[in-house]
């Protein structure tokens, strides 16, 4: 039975792998079919394993690197909205793979559940997300210097299309400026200085401040593109802040995402910031019309994360983590590496191969892997 040949398979193969071929494998197949699929199953998962001595570490940066050599300084601008420019090409893909945590195109693609994926109320939605400060909302600032008052008129009909009334304004502007008195009526908003000693230079200060006051929305994020996408619609947003959209109801979080690896690390873990680092190097590739088998990419997200926190590749990330004293000085800034192993002791097991080829001798790959060992008499 095809039962039998799926037990032998569940041996051979890893559980995710032996979970997809058991999904695929049909019901009612013949007990040699069975084991004629297992077999060529089991053969074929045979010769795609690496062998003892592979040098995947060059082979994938090789993969990575002459492709990257073809990629343009690509920069991709949303029509209609000037701030919405996406870093793509290689720019995109150093920024991630250095590992930078402020990136200069921070994005995320928010999905909604139903029914506002469909299109309900999905411009009332976005300008829910997008960040409001108080010049967003207000049309005219003016200063009262004898009563240290300033005064803003209010714009009523934005504030109706962006569901805000007096008091979220009134208590968003108590929480960002402390030790002012805030009061609303009608379309004008009145902020007084209770300090009296407080000059005409500090009130001055105070209303470039209160301008700039958060007033409603999610921090940072200050575009926002509703696109439809695969017969659902996504808001696209100009500006990062995972954690705080997910806690919105109507937000999607088993798919919404952002390209800021360093914030799903935090908000998801680093399993997730892993996958991330592929799927954002996968996505840059495939657009720029390249081919990269995915096992070099998956390599690369191993070395990032293996210690649990998200490195880039640079002499401050991973390298300055490697065993090896002469693979670290071989990077860069080499005196100051071979100094510093000097004072501590350091020993060089000469293990790897950026090693042993400064030495000139047979690097620990392939066939140079394997070593004599003989019993003196």
């Amino acid at each position: 039975m095809a039962s039998d040949a799926l037990k032998e398979l569940q041996e051979t193969l890893p559980e995710g792998v032996y979970r997809m071929v058991a999904e695929l494998l049909p019901e009612k197949l013949s007990d040699s079919k069975a084991k004629e699929f297992a077999k060529k199953v089991a053969d074929e998962y045979g010769g795609m394993k690496v062998e003892a001595g592979e040098s995947v570490g060059l082979v994938a940066a090789e993969s990575i690197g002459e492709p990257g050599t073809q990629m343009t300084l690509d920069t991709f601008h949303f029509a209609g909205v000037s701030e919405m420019n996406v870093t793509m090409g290689l720019p995109r893909i150093i920024e991630i793979l250095d590992g930078r945590k402020k990136l200069t195109t921070p994005m995320m693609e928010i999905y909604l559940k139903k029914p506002y994926s469909e299109g309900q109320d999905i411009k009332k939605i976005a300008l829910m997300i997008r960040e409001t400060k108080l010049h967003d909302i207000a049309t005219e600032f003016s200063i009262n210097v004898a009563d240290n008052r300033i005064e803003a008129q209010l714009d009523l009909a934005k504030m109706r299309e962006l569901g805000i009334n007096e008091a979220v304004l009134a208590k968003a502007l108590k929480f960002s400026a402390k030790g002012v008195i805030v009061d609303v009526k009608g379309g004008t908003l009145v902020l007084k200085v209770k300090a009296k000693e407080g000059g005409v230079s500090d009130v001055f200060k105070l209303k470039e401040k209160l301008r700039e006051s958060f007033v409603r929305g999610v921090r940072g994020v200050t575009q926002v593109l509703p696109v439809k996408k695969n017969n659902e619609y996504v808001i696209l947003t100009f500006g990062s802040n995972l954690k705080k959209v997910m806690q919105y109801p109507f937000v999607d979080e088993a798919r919404t995402t952002t390209n800021d690896i360093f914030e799903i690390e935090e908000t998801l873990g680093i399993e997730a910031a892993r996958q991330a680092v592929i799927d954002e190097v996968y996505k840059v590739i495939e657009t720029q019309g390249l081919n990269v088998d995915i096992r070099h990419l998956m390599l690369v997200a191993d070395v990032m994360s293996a210690d649990g926190k998200v490195k880039g590749i640079t002499r401050y990330g991973v390298v300055r983590d490697k065993s090896s004293v002469l693979a670290r000085a071989s990077f860069e800034t080499p005196i100051k590496h071979i100094i510093n192993a000097s004072l501590y002791g350091e020993v060089d097991n000469l293990t790897s191969v950026v090693e042993n080829v400064m030495l000139n001798q047979p690097v620990p790959v392939g066939t140079g892997l394997p070593k004599l060992v003989s019993k003196n008499k």
